[in-house]
């Protein structure tokens, strides 16, 4: 019995002094909660919304300022045609536009009704529809108010149209979530392991004698998965035309060139875990535990990263994932061109070139 209490004692001590595995026991829990709490949720948190006012009168001022006033929404902009909605939503970070429908306060008065158009963003279908409830709550309450001390009711009547996915099919919304994270999980996990393995086979001290230098040895680890990447995407590409009927509107070319560069950028991630591990074990954890729940929750994937606290928006900004779902979705759904995701795009290169220069320092501190 003293013999076996002293073998729980120990690995009780073998526990305490491995900080990565008290890390897993205390720290993994707490984060999770901590996001799960935080992010996920079905409400809708300060949506940047733009408005067309036809009208420019009293009566939609103060809707207007209703609306602004409330925690949902934003104001962003206002525009003067409705020539210049299409390009706002290409933008992708307005998610609705209120149009006010022309002399909106003389109909009001006139005719007892008065027309609201809400044009959403409907590439995320439960954001959509969640925001046009809202709006029109903020109406229904507004119309109490106004027809409170009025025998002939007033009734402001709201149109309601989504856009690029006006049947609000959520495979458009979850295939370009998807494809994210398979290529991210499945690239960085397959990456990870790669210089680990060698520490555990033994056949480190062969590349650490070779006359390779440290950014070859990185590089030739990734470029054989990249062609295996690739494949993958072009298979998940396939799948989703075919099977799930998802549209591609933009560049094909475009959509591809994103691919690579987002399979390289997981890539990168993944051989930069696989320098810091110890071993497969600790690789695959961390590959795992480390990218999975950020990739689903803090991508905007499933969930508004608008309607997130400020803390986790900031931190959503450093997620790869995030960035290349808005490049799916502007080139799949909106079909963009490279005009509206420039600024998406080289900040997927600059994490990209980022992991690889912090994966080859990383070595260099291995060899020495």
């Amino acid at each position: 019995m003293k013999r076996f209490i002293g073998f729980i004692k120990k690995e009780f001590y073998h526990i305490f002094r491995d900080r990565r595995s008290l890390f897993i026991l205390f720290g993994m829990p707490i984060a999770q909660i901590m996001l799960f709490g935080f992010a996920i949720t079905n409400e809708i948190n300060n949506v940047d919304i733009a408005i067309l006012d036809h009208s420019k009168d009293a009566t939609t001022q103060e809707i207007i300022n209703k609306i602004s006033a409330s925690k949902y929404f934003s104001v962003q902009q206002f525009i003067g045609r409705e020539a210049d909605i299409e390009s706002v939503f290409k933008k992708g970070k307005v998610k609705a536009v209120l149009n006010f429908e022309k002399d909106f306060s003389k109909k009001l008065i006139k005719k007892n009704a008065a027309t609201i158009q809400i044009i959403t963003d409907a590439t995320d279908p439960n954001t959509a529809n969640t925001i046009s409830n809202f709006v029109n709550s903020i109406l229904r309450k507004y119309q109490q108010e106004l027809n409170k001390d009025i025998k002939i009711a007033y009734q402001i009547v709201p149109q309601t149209r989504m856009v690029y996915n006006p049947e609000l099919k959520s495979v458009f919304m979850f295939v370009p979530g998807v494809m994210t994270i398979i290529l991210m999980l499945v690239s960085a996990m397959m990456t990870s392991i790669s210089i680990t393995r060698e520490k555990e086979l033994g056949t480190m001290e062969i590349l650490l004698v070779s006359p390779l230098k440290p950014f070859q040895v990185i590089i030739g680890k990734v470029v054989p998965y990249i062609f295996l990447s690739v494949i993958n995407a072009i298979v998940i590409i396939v799948l989703s035309i075919f099977i799930f009927k998802m549209p591609v509107q933009g560049s094909l070319f475009l959509l591809g060139f994103e691919s690579v560069l987002f399979i390289i950028n997981a890539l990168s991630l993944g051989i930069l875990i696989s320098t810091i591990s110890a071993t497969q074990q600790s690789a695959m954890m961390i590959s795992l535990m480390g990218l999975m729940l950020p990739v689903i929750i803090l991508s905007g994937f499933i969930f508004p990263i608008s309607s997130m606290p400020l803390p986790l928006q900031i931190i959503s900004n450093i997620i790869p994932a995030k960035w290349f779902i808005i490049i799916l979705k502007g080139i799949m759904l909106k079909g963009v061109g490279i005009a509206f995701i420039w600024k998406e795009t080289l900040i997927l290169l600059g994490m990209t070139l980022f992991f690889i220069g912090l994966s080859v320092k990383k070595y260099k501190i291995r060899l020495e």
